[in-house]
């Protein structure tokens, strides 16, 4: 058995099908472990959560901020935006059981040393913590109330953890930091307004994973979120959002050897290449 960690989808079905090619996949005893993002502003976003859906355990996800919105959106509490590709999900007639699968999967993956979350953990949280907190979002995303989470889920305050935090406040934090969280100062402070390469980071704030006595820093985290930071992979980081929708590639590490095989993405068809 051989688990794959593959990065950002946001719906290149084709060049995720070609990957899985690439790694000869075989579902009946591999794993596919997915960082979130699986749908939109790219073009077939309604066969990925189709194919991974049918793929039932050999895949496990991650919820990635464009996946909420995807939910966010059905519910009627967020406006498509002008380059979402989300309208196909939304007419089709297997919506309302694609949208109730996606609301059933996980905020943060855990499974020995290795933690899988779309974004990143504030620095003060322990992988155990981390756990503890992506439950209270995925209890919500679950339950009875689920229409007021979305309705309370959209903001950027408060931009920092405390833990007298309560009510929506608190989950508000737990979603941006594990699904939109880039940069933040060393003692947890978020910023969301950078997209850009490290070298642009604003005075003061750091890639979250390089926050000094980071909490959960003798994990091993798997990311992705963060297309401008391109594959970074150390001992206790892999981060695999290789731009594949803006014409980079998608990537794919075997967890037992790290060893990475890539498939280029973009209108002129991908070439596959590994290392």
């Amino acid at each position: 058995m051989a688990i794959y960690a593959i990065g950002d989808l946001q719906g290149c079905y084709r060049e995720f099908r070609e990957l899985l090619d690439l790694v000869r996949f075989d579902e009946t005893k591999d794993k596919l472990w997915l960082v979130g993002d699986l749908v939109n502003r790219g073009p077939d976003s309604l066969s990925v959560l189709r194919f991974i859906k049918e793929l039932n355990d050999s895949a496990i996800m991650v919820l990635g901020n464009h996946d909420l919105h995807l939910l966010m959106v059905a519910e009627g509490c967020a406006e498509l935006n002008r380059s979402d590709t989300l309208q196909n999900i939304l007419d089709a007639p297997d919506r309302d059981e694609l949208l109730d699968w996606l609301r059933q999967q996980k905020l943060l993956h855990v499974d020995g040393n290795y933690v899988m979350v779309h974004a990143g953990l504030l620095p003060s949280w322990s992988v155990e913590q981390a756990q503890a907190l992506a439950a209270l979002v995925e209890s919500a995303l679950r339950g009875s109330e689920f229409h007021e989470f979305c309705r309370q889920m959209y903001g950027n305050r408060p931009d920092h953890w405390n833990e007298t935090l309560n009510g929506y406040e608190r989950l508000r934090v737990i979603v941006n930091a594990m699904t939109r969280m880039r940069v933040c100062t060393p003692h947890g402070r978020m910023d969301f307004a950078h997209k850009g390469s490290v070298k642009d980071i604003p005075s003061g704030y750091l890639p979250w994973f390089d926050a000094p006595e980071r909490a959960s820093r003798k994990a091993t985290v798997i990311c992705g979120h963060w297309s401008a930071l391109g594959l970074e992979i150390r001992s206790n980081l892999m981060a695999l959002d290789t731009g594949c929708l803006w014409g980079g590639s998608l990537t794919a590490v075997r967890l037992e050897d790290r060893k990475v095989f890539q498939t280029a993405c973009g209108a002129g068809g991908a070439t596959r290449r590994w290392q």
